[in-house]
């Protein structure tokens, strides 16, 4: 799930809401969220700019992408939830889609961090965000014609937050939901102050309380504890029609939306049929978009993209090409081999910033990247959250507030991570890892790195999803063994790799976190103390300490975005001197092959490339 946070709402009011009980006046309705400056979209807006409102419907659209999946329960921890189900999804596709099942609001495209009524058409909160209220369109309905109640988003969000554990921490300020009128659900917070709440409950996913407490194609009571192959029953644009496990999805569009004539949904939804096709290699799903078999696909390899794109389809213009940086524009990432601090020796911040000098990036960029990667070096990495230099104003400030819980290099070091690319700094970069190594109690004998109290040698697994990164991970442990580390490479497959990082069965993984320009409550998730020992959270490193946490409570109690800024510089600064992980690299574009038939607006949205939703299909 993409989270985003907030520092600050101003959105127009659309009409007064009923009081709550024993407050004096009682806040506005507003028709969306935002949380940044104000709404571009007014009260009365008829569709997005970025969207052609006149795009035909009609077409298939015919999808690969890699993993497996095992369940349709779009809200359970478990398993591999089909992709599609419910949005937005974010995979290796390049996808982002919910087809079957919509949320409270919908993102636009061309702001940030800003939704607008979907499900609810209106949402209302006080001053000091005690609670937030949305109130439904009257007209929502599931796929079978029912409306959608407050007993429906009630029963979501306490499913949501029993069958997630990531989702009951996500939301583990939101103490209750009650229905408070006939289409009206009002969440109470235990905490005032925190500008995100009402905006991460905009995105919480709707399911159909009476379905899933109903019985199933079998005959036998429904589950919503446990993994599901049937198709479910939404209130989305589309309709899952058909599977194979862990193969194949087949989506139709539903005549019958409810939303189809919304002004969020205007000029969206164009395809017919939207069809996935899992695979388990990576050039096996290359060979099936190459021969004819896939219309779209997101590249995620420079060597392939630099190499590979000559097949007589893109020769003849049959296939377009093209690298666009909508994607990334209103996103950080860090992303690299991530160490799990969970484990002895890992827990040495010493050691942790020892491997890092073994990684060769500058080799990796002349030799399999063609030059289209940049070396990451902050965890909000390409956008003005991160951090540089030596702090100073206001972000100096926040850090000594916490200065005597944090590392004090962040104070006199800018982060920089060693650079290689040619065989005598990498002799350097070595020689200096040795040197940090033997600083957190190792020393080489017998070309082995030993721990020096118990003489037990140095041992790691790097794991990875799938073989992907393998190109990279398998030169990174060459130069670990260079220095007497005994480092291997672990590829799986995606149920397995999922099942082991949510088990904490790892050395080091690689794996990431994406991030908004509004960081906030996620950073909890991401780094928090209490996330650290929890099973499944996306504290993968299992970072814990107390200045970390202080600063993320800086981070979301922001009250203004330089506030913000300076906040997120300095938590930035203090996770990057705690090294817990080894950054690998990123790129500015995402790059993209689809079918000449396939069209999209142009301009695309400043913050989106919008597939499949704004795209269409003429017919060629």
């Amino acid at each position: 799930m993409a989270f985003h946070a907030v520092p600050a709402f101003t959105q127009d009011a659309v009409k007064p809401a009923q009081s709550q009980a024993g407050e004096a006046s009682a806040p506005a309705w507003r028709h969306g969220l935002t949380t940044v400056g104000t709404l571009k979209y007014p009260e009365g807006l008829k569709r997005f700019d970025y969207v052609n409102d006149k795009a035909p419907k009609g077409g298939e659209v015919r999808l690969n992408l890699m993993g497996s999946f095992d369940s349709t329960n779009p809200l359970l921890a478990k398993g591999e939830t089909a992709v599609g189900l419910a949005g937005p999804v974010a995979d290796a596709s390049g996808l982002a889609a919910g087809l079957v099942f919509e949320t409270l609001m919908k993102p636009s495209m061309d702001e940030i961090s800003s939704s607008y009524g979907l499900i609810a058409e209106s949402v209302a909160f006080p001053e000091d965000i005690a609670w937030a209220k949305f109130r439904l369109r009257p007209e929502a309905r599931w796929a079978d014609g029912t409306p959608i109640t407050p007993e429906d988003v009630i029963f979501s969000f306490e499913m949501t937050k029993t069958l997630n554990p990531q989702s009951e921490f996500y939301y583990k300020h939101v103490v209750k939901a009650e229905k408070t009128a006939e289409r009206e659900v009002t969440f109470t917070f235990d905490e005032t102050g925190n500008k995100e709440l009402p905006h991460i409950l905009s995105t919480l996913v709707i399911v159909p309380k009476l379905w899933w407490q109903g019985q199933g194609a079998d005959g036998k009571p429904r589950d919503i504890s446990r993994t599901t192959l049937e198709a479910p029953m939404g209130s989305g644009p589309y309709r899952l029609v058909s599977l194979t496990p862990g193969s194949t999805l087949r989506y139709e569009r539903n005549p019958d939306y409810w939303g189809k004539d919304l002004p969020v949904n205007v000029g969206q939804n164009n395809f017919d049929a939207i069809t996935f096709t899992y695979f388990a290699d990576l050039d096996v799903a290359f060979e099936s978009f190459r021969s004819g078999n896939a219309d779209y696909r997101w590249e995620n390899s420079a060597r392939r993209w630099a190499t590979a794109y000559d097949f007589p389809a893109v020769k003849d213009g049959r296939i377009l090409r093209e690298s666009l940086e909508n994607e990334n524009r209103n996103s950080g990432v860090m992303v690299g081999f991530i160490y799990n601090m969970r484990r002895a020796p890992f827990d040495n911040p010493k050691l942790r910033e020892a491997l890092n000098y073994a990684f060769d990036f500058e080799e990796l960029k002349r030799t399999i990247f063609f030059g289209q990667y940049d070396r990451i070096d902050s965890f909000f990495f390409r956008t003005e959250l991160a951090s540089s230099g030596l702090p100073e104003g206001k972000e100096l400030e926040i850090l000594n507030s916490v200065k005597d819980q944090i590392p004090p290099e962040v104070f006199t070091k800018p982060y920089v991570n060693a650079v290689g690319g040619d065989p005598a700094k990498m002799r350097d970069n070595l020689r200096q890892a040795i040197a940090l190594l033997k600083e957190a109690g190792f020393e080489l004998k017998n070309n082995r790195m030993v721990e020096v109290k118990t003489g037990k040698p140095l041992k790691l697994e790097m794991l990875l999803d799938g073989n992907t990164i393998e190109r990279v991970a398998l030169p990174f442990a060459q130069n670990l063994k260079r220095i007497g580390i005994d480092a291997s490479v672990r590829s799986v497959d995606s149920a397995q790799f999922t099942n082991r990082w949510r088990g904490r069965d790892y050395d080091m993984l690689y794996l990431g976190w994406a991030q908004s320009l509004n960081p906030g409550n996620e950073q909890t998730e991401y780094w928090g103390s209490q996330s650290a020992t929890r099973e499944g959270s996306q504290n993968f490193s299992g970072i814990s300490n107390p200045g970390v946490d202080a600063l993320i409570r800086k981070v979301i109690f922001a009250r203004d975005r330089d506030e913000l800024i300076a906040a997120t510089h300095a938590l930035d600064r203090v996770l990057l001197a705690h090294h817990i992980i080894v950054p690998s690299y990123a790129s500015k574009d995402s790059n993209i092959a689809y079918a000449k038939r396939l069209k999209h607006p142009d301009p695309l949205p400043e913050y989106g490339v919008g597939f499949p939703a704004i795209w269409w299909s003429d017919g060629q």
